[in-house]
């Protein structure tokens, strides 16, 4: 498996996750997951601030992280969380895990960066079972033309990918989650932060998606 070392940025996102979740992330992230049960999938896991907010039903959270760094700080958070949580290296384009396997998938924060959003959504879709769910909380395109889409194109078009691992400000997450075969059953679009001076990563979106009962895969 390909090496993927982002050590500043790691060092850098483990404190602004902090700075982050007392800025309304931490509701976020526990609103995300309420309802879940079974086992889940949790995609980019970075350093584990989605592991204290799992609900009780959850009977285990396979928690995948490339970034060698985070994965060991994800590790440590593990030890203190509420449900069994299983952290491991791993890419989203290519998941440990057996077709159907899992009954819900988390991403937060992990489909801005992942270099191949298709194809770590198709991932997504092979190892949920039918019915399965997708529950995602990303930064995304600004949902209308203007200054803020022209402020997102000159930031993935300079420094920011640099500055952030790979992370693109102006994808259309939830149509590529659509493209990927789900079917979005909640969407709700907000600034985060609510409040203070406005970033290319400003515009977000969280909500779930299923997948088709019907689908063979």
């Amino acid at each position: 498996m390909p090496a993927v070392s982002h050590p500043v940025f790691a060092r850098v996102y483990e404190r602004l996750s902090v700075v982050m979740d007392r800025a309304g992330g931490a509701d976020h992230r526990r609103d995300l997951v309420t309802g879940l049960s079974g086992r889940v999938i949790e995609v980019g896991a970075g350093n584990g601030r989605m592991f204290a907010h799992y609900p009780p039903e959850v009977t285990e959270v396979v928690a995948v992280e490339p970034e060698p760094h985070l994965r060991r700080s994800a590790t440590r958070t593990a030890r203190t969380a509420p449900v069994r949580v299983t952290v491991v290296d791993g890419l989203a384009a290519a998941l440990p895990g057996g077709d159907g396997e899992f009954d819900a998938a988390v991403v937060v924060l992990v489909l801005c960066t992942v270099p191949d959003q298709a194809a770590a959504l198709l991932e997504l879709r092979r190892v949920l079972r039918p019915g399965g769910e997708v529950r995602f909380f990303e930064h995304v395109a600004a949902e209308h033309p203007g200054g803020m889409r022209r402020m997102q194109r000159l930031a993935d078009a300079t420094l920011w990918p640099l500055l952030f691992a790979g992370c693109r400000t102006g994808r259309d997450t939830a149509a590529a989650i659509t493209a990927a075969g789900f079917a979005i059953q909640d969407l709700h679009r907000f600034r985060f932060p609510s409040t203070g001076p406005s970033s290319p990563a400003a515009p977000h979106i969280r909500g779930r998606a299923v997948k088709p009962i019907g689908d063979p895969r």
